[in-house]
């Protein structure tokens, strides 16, 4: 079974920013959530990161391949237990280059090779602040998968957290890439609809959120 679907409706929304609407399957998102089960225990759990501020954000996290920590990568969790990061999956490569072949075409599919996984957890209540993903040192694609209930998504623009934005409601089973020229574009979740999704996908409440990218650490 692949993890992709054959023909899910494509949405430019920024030059270099696409969302795929249904990419993933029930039963695709059932293959997800039991891997997220597995990942969030260990052998780094998942928990809410403290940001500069002193803040913990409401989204919990959990990492494959590198551990993010505000505002770096590392191959151990020194902000969590010191254990080393769970590895990045093969598969797991293997989807994030078949979104990047929907959006961009096979060529650019082919030079797309991740080494890192964000995997977020979002409740009912959780947000996520308008930000630029740029901890990387390569200015590869960020790909992403959603699972679970439906989310208010803001993408901005790579100058500031101000207009122009636009805001989309990602479902359970889109996926969202962007690169390119909206490669640092500001982005953040604003509202979470609980209990919006179907439960056949696997998860009872809540949000998962899969984010692939290329760290360019050796």
């Amino acid at each position: 079974m692949t993890l992709f679907s054959d023909q899910p409706a494509r949405r430019e929304v920024a030059p270099g920013a696409v969302h795929l609407v249904s990419w993933l399957s029930l039963g695709q998102q059932q293959t997800l959530v039991r891997a997220f089960n597995e990942w969030s225990v260990g052998p780094v759990p998942m928990r809410s990161a403290t940001v500069r501020s002193g803040y913990s954000m409401s989204v919990k996290t959990v990492c494959l391949g590198w551990h993010w920590q505000p505002y770096k990568y590392t191959r151990t969790a020194d902000d969590v237990n010191g254990q080393p990061v769970a590895p990045f999956p093969e598969w797991l490569g293997d989807v994030a280059r078949s979104v990047v072949a929907e959006a961009y075409g096979r060529a650019a599919a082919e030079r797309y090779q991740p080494d890192a996984a964000m995997i977020n957890y979002y409740d009912d209540l959780a947000k996520m602040g308008m930000h630029q993903d740029k901890d990387e040192l390569v200015d590869e694609p960020v790909v992403s998968l959603s699972v679970g209930d439906t989310c208010r998504f803001r993408f901005g623009n790579i100058h500031n957290r101000n207009k122009p934005y636009t805001d989309i409601d990602l479902q359970s089973g889109d996926a969202f890439v962007f690169g390119g020229e909206s490669r640092f574009a500001y982005h953040g979740v604003t509202k979470m609809f609980a209990h919006s999704a179907d439960p056949a996908g696997g998860l009872e409440n809540g949000r998962i959120n899969i984010t692939m990218r290329v760290t360019g650490k050796t």
